[in-house]
């Protein structure tokens, strides 16, 4: 039986529903934003806190590690507590999160702030769509769906310049504080126009009509306790050792974690975070492998680039920025025609040759050096990045979504989006290992030109592993979700992060 539309519901061209809209595109805007920008914040900030290479990781990996271990968690506190609640509290939490961390004085605050800002990450991330899809009419939810991309898109596509030019002009700090008065706009926004919503169905009433709420915070920690382990053994094991008391420790706490993770989630079954059955689809397991192993690429390749532009190369952050910019144009450009083409032929040909073309730009970047032409020797190879990204990017969202029941279309997208974020993290936790940087290397040219011809070596090679596992285990799903933007492309697949 098909819901009965709220009375409420918003229509697109109205005031309630342009604020609305208004709301989640500058809460996305400001998470796609710090995505975009503190990658190319790295050299200036290590340079003011007297940062080493794992501090660097760490402020990357703080973010992502909250991000992917609580997202799921996130949406599933809107749907029981009210989406707009959540989703306010996602907004004062970030943004509270951004102001320590362009006031943090040493890099273990920063690194502290980062974890908090993760944290509200993971309640705004999945409420800024939801309020959406909860809150407009079916008539034009799409509309505003889609306009929530495309602008939030655009948002991220200013992140370089707006960034970069902070980061010159005044201080790597600015591009935190600057998600202060976007919050503020936020906050009224939301206040005034977006209605509350929630899963009626997500509460159970026991006798004497009391509710109880099941929440699955143990898979939630569980996850987290794994990711975090794993990642401080591999940030930890240059400057420890590995077989220091300490790196062997968080490494056990990291598997024992995973696996309790994974018998706790098979135990409680459909009431889970992650309902294991979702695995019984081969196709959804490899493609959440395939979402790794790309994303795993992307991340190396984002935290190694900027960090070498700035340092070997002399450009600055303004310049930085604007070099990634084309990966962003051609994926706001490119994901719906990407979409459409998989919808037509299937995802295995875009999900096989996206990646090989990624790899065959960054490749192209390892040659890139002092005196670098940006026209010559930069623009070519983030070009051929930027069309292999997005020949994956929609066709395997898409194809993540179409390979599982309907009912579970919600948990498989934030599972898909918890893979991406995963990637990321475990590359920026072991490419630096696996490449020998540490300590102060980033600001040594001749150590930090090796490991980043090293790592972009590691990147194309994962993404040609990527293209193998597609090629090899890739079918068309038995039904093809309709082309669109992807709820996790942006913020997951822009230069970061």
């Amino acid at each position: 039986m098909t819901a009965p539309i709220p009375a409420t519901a918003l229509r697109m061209g109205t005031t309630a529903g342009r604020g609305t809209l208004l709301a989640a595109v500058l809460a996305s805007g400001m998470v796609f934003l710090d995505s975009t920008v503190v990658n190319v914040a790295l050299p200036k900030l290590g340079q003011d806190l007297g940062a080493n290479v794992a501090d660097l990781q760490w402020t990357i990996n703080g973010y992502l590690l909250m991000l992917a271990a609580f997202v799921l968690l996130g949406g599933a506190l809107g749907d029981r507590f009210g989406r707009r609640r959540i989703f306010l509290i996602g907004v004062v939490w970030f943004t509270a999160a951004s102001v320590l961390c362009g006031l943090a004085q040493d890099t273990g605050m920063l690194i502290a702030a980062r974890f908090l800002q993760g944290a509200g990450g993971a309640l705004l991330t999945p409420g800024s769509l939801s309020v959406l899809q909860a809150s407009f009419h079916p008539d034009d939810r799409g509309r505003a769906i889609g306009a929530w991309a495309g602008l939030s898109g655009v948002s991220t596509a200013l992140g370089p310049f707006i960034g970069g030019w902070l980061i010159d002009a005044l201080s790597w700090r600015w591009i935190f504080f600057l998600n202060l008065p976007i919050a503020v706009l936020v906050l009224l926004a939301a206040l005034r126009w977006v209605p509350e919503s929630r899963d009626e169905s997500a509460s159970r009433t026991e006798g004497r009509g009391r509710t109880r709420r099941r929440f699955d915070v143990a898979g939630a920690l569980l996850g987290a306790l794994a990711l975090a382990g794993v990642t401080y053994a591999l940030i930890d094991a240059p400057a420890r050792g590995f077989d220091s008391a300490e790196v062997l420790i968080a490494a056990v706490v990291g598997v024992l974690s995973a696996v309790a993770f994974v018998l706790l989630e098979r135990r409680r079954g459909d009431a889970a975070m992650l309902p294991t059955g979702l695995f019984s689809s081969r196709l959804f397991s490899v493609l959440n492998l395939f979402t790794v192993v790309v994303y795993a690429a992307l991340g190396g390749f984002t935290f190694f680039f900027a960090v070498y532009l700035q340092n070997v190369v002399g450009w600055s952050a303004f310049r930085t920025g604007i070099a990634l910019l084309p990966m962003t144009l051609l994926l706001l450009v490119g994901s719906a025609r990407a979409g459409a083409l998989s919808a037509r032929i299937g995802p295995r040909l875009p999900l096989a040759i996206g990646p090989v073309v990624a790899a065959i730009g960054l490749l192209l970047l390892r040659g890139v050096g002092p005196g670098a032409s940006y026209w010559r020797d930069v623009l070519p190879g983030v070009l051929l990045f930027g069309i292999g990204l997005t020949l994956v990017v929609a066709p395997l969202t898409a194809s993540v979504l179409a390979a599982v029941q309907d009912r579970f279309s919600g948990v498989a997208s934030g599972f898909n989006n918890a893979a991406s974020r995963a990637g990321g993290l475990l590359a920026v936790a072991a490419l630096p290992l696996l490449v020998g940087l540490s300590g102060g290397g980033y600001e040594q040219k001749a150590e930090l030109t090796d490991a980043f011809r090293g790592a972009m070596e590691w990147c194309a090679g994962l993404l040609v592993a990527g293209a193998l596992l597609a090629l090899v285990l890739v079918h068309r799903p038995p039904r093809e979700a309709p082309p669109s933007q992807p709820c996790h492309s942006l913020p997951a697949a822009t230069p970061p992060k």
